[in-house]
């Protein structure tokens, strides 16, 4: 988000704060889905009115860092899908849910068209919510694919292309609505929100109903149930893993990594690469992270050796993207430094947690279920 003044030192302070909570709050997603990823969206909606109410910021440009912070994340929890879902085929509807969000916000961020943000809505996020909020006392397992695909279609048409209605082509702002129907209609507007309270009451416990018995203790921990792999599953998916680097995961990998970097491409100031060069600074990037990351792979696994990847992988980035800005350097098309450590650290912490992850995939389903 582009800051033509700052008015006060306070200001900038509130700024950072809220935008380091955005970045940070998401890496408790992998552990803590639930609760990481509804904190995740009360303040992605919430920032705009801190910002409005705190500060005396120009927001110009909130909707792009908006989106950018939005997709990151969204690729944190699609990322952590790898590490816990064990329903196969809701993995695969939640892959093309995000990477159909992830496309659109792409041509948003290009086009500046608001009705593609209609056209690919955010159904991804309420269908991970979906599943993690079943997954607190049912086995997923035992979703059935004609559920998977009636919570989906429900979530697009019934609850999402209304939001986005609402965010990006009537461009209303919650709080602004609130405070006017509260001082023009204020008997009509609470009447509204108990018809809504009882609605609710009234579905959930017909939903209680129709429910079987809970299989399991009410856990927030992503691990409380999780299996554990023997040491032959984990040599098998470590040999899966490095058996070749070009292959549908890289591409796939590329092709996440790419858009979301396009994304905080749009906001970043003294942005110099075009984004054609862009996609191919981080295909080059993430194909080389790929060899390293085969090549530790063989070396072991766990968050231990994880954390070994992340710094080995951090050095190594760090060093490609200086060395491009050198090179660019030279040719007086200077590049931000504070660009580069950005997209250096982001390229790491995304090439890390999916090649970390992917191997639990492999190690749950296989290789070729992955593929699929």
């Amino acid at each position: 988000m582009p800051i033509l003044a700052v008015p006060d030192t306070s200001d900038w302070l509130i700024f950072w704060v809220v935008a380091a909570a955005r970045f940070l709050l998401p890496l408790t997603i992998p552990r803590y889905p639930l609760p990481g990823i509804v904190v995740s969206l009360v303040l992605d909606a919430v920032d705009q009115t801190i910002f409005q109410q705190f500060t005396s910021l120009p927001l110009d440009g909130y909707q792009g860092y908006d989106k950018a912070l939005d997709i990151y994340y969204l690729t944190i929890a699609y990322i952590s899908t790898l590490r816990n879902w064990v329903n196969g085929f809701a993995f695969q509807v939640s892959r093309f849910l995000f990477f159909w969000r992830l496309a659109g916000v792409a041509l948003f961020e290009l086009t500046h068209l608001r009705p593609l943000l209609l056209i690919f809505p955010n159904t991804f996020e309420y269908f991970f919510i979906f599943y993690e909020a079943h997954r607190l006392r049912w086995d997923p397992k035992r979703m059935t694919k004609k559920l998977l695909i009636g919570a989906a279609a429900f979530i697009w048409i019934v609850i999402k292309l209304p939001q986005e209605y609402w965010l990006h082509i009537a461009q209303a702002d919650l709080t602004d609505w609130v405070k006017a129907s509260l001082q023009t209609q204020p008997v009509a507007f609470l009447a509204v929100l108990a018809v809504l309270a009882i609605v609710l009451v009234a579905v959930w416990r017909f939903a209680r109903q129709r429910l079987s018995p809970a299989d399991r203790a009410l856990a927030f921990s992503a691990d409380a149930h999780q299996p554990t792999f023997t040491v032959a599953q984990v040599r098998s998916a470590v040999v899966s893993e490095a058996k070749s680097i070009v292959d549908t995961a890289l591409v796939e990998k590329i092709v996440l990594i790419t858009l979301v970097s396009i994304s905080f491409a749009q906001v970043l100031p003294d942005m110099q690469s075009s984004n054609l060069q862009l996609a191919i600074g981080v295909a080059l990037v993430v194909t080389i992270n790929t060899a390293l990351s085969h090549w530790l792979a063989r070396r072991g696994f766990g968050w231990a050796f994880a954390l070994r990847q992340f710094m080995v992988t951090a050095v190594v980035n760090l060093g490609l993207i200086l060395a491009y800005a050198f090179l660019r350097s030279g040719f007086d098309a200077p590049v931000s430094i504070g660009n580069v450590l950005f997209f250096a650290l982001l390229l790491t912490l995304l090439v890390t947690l999916f090649d970390h992850y992917r191997q639990v995939y492999l190690m749950r389903f296989g290789a070729k279920r992955l593929a699929d």
